[in-house]
């Protein structure tokens, strides 16, 4: 496997085998990032596609300051919520962190027996995941699932470490509410 100051520099020679490579090894990382911002399929992959024909034309300004793979999900974090601003409707959230009152916001009443067939705590949880407001939900899948660092993750989003840190707090905080209710019930 190639590593990324070589792979980089195959790609600007033009070699297409190269840019392949790439696409083969953060293609995960790129539908990861994308389809925990963006509920549909269909646009989820239309934005991976994006994602890479950005990161085709704009690798010539990749400078080794970062990891490759955090370039390329912070491409893939800013095209989801490009395209989330751009096709978004009166009917749904606006994205906007000051929006992001805590108390403003609930889990749907659904019962784990409707969600689980088999009483599947990790997808019950990766249920929950997805109810969580954007910002909270980019952090927490970011530090946890993808095990980005505070660091990583502000090169990422933008956000200062400080709103990370706040973010997954609150989180982790909602998370553990909504699975203390649910094991109560199994009880």
């Amino acid at each position: 496997m190639l590593q990324e100051k070589e792979l980089v520099a195959k790609i600007l020679q033009g070699d297409p085998k190269a840019f392949e490579a790439l696409v083969m090894r953060y293609e995960k990382l790129v539908l990861y990032v994308t389809s925990k911002l963006i509920r549909s399929e269909d646009d989820v992959m239309d934005v991976c596609q994006e994602v890479f024909i950005k990161v085709h034309r704009g690798i010539h300004k990749f400078s080794f300051n970062a990891k490759l793979s955090t370039w390329i999900a912070r491409i893939a974090y800013l095209t989801a919520i490009n395209h989330l601003r751009k096709y978004q409707t009166e009917n749904q959230r606006r994205i906007n962190d000051d929006e992001l009152l805590l108390e403003q916001y609930h889990f749907s009443e659904e019962t784990p027996e409707h969600i689980l067939i088999q009483k599947d705590v990790a997808a019950y949880v990766h249920h929950l995941i997805d109810q969580l407001p954007l910002p909270y939900r980019t952090a927490l899948t970011l530090y946890h699932l993808q095990e980005f660092s505070y660091a990583e993750i502000q090169e990422i989003t933008g956000m200062p470490e400080g709103t990370i840190k706040n973010y997954l707090f609150r989180a982790r905080k909602l998370l553990k509410e909504k699975l203390e209710v649910y094991l109560q019930d199994e009880k």
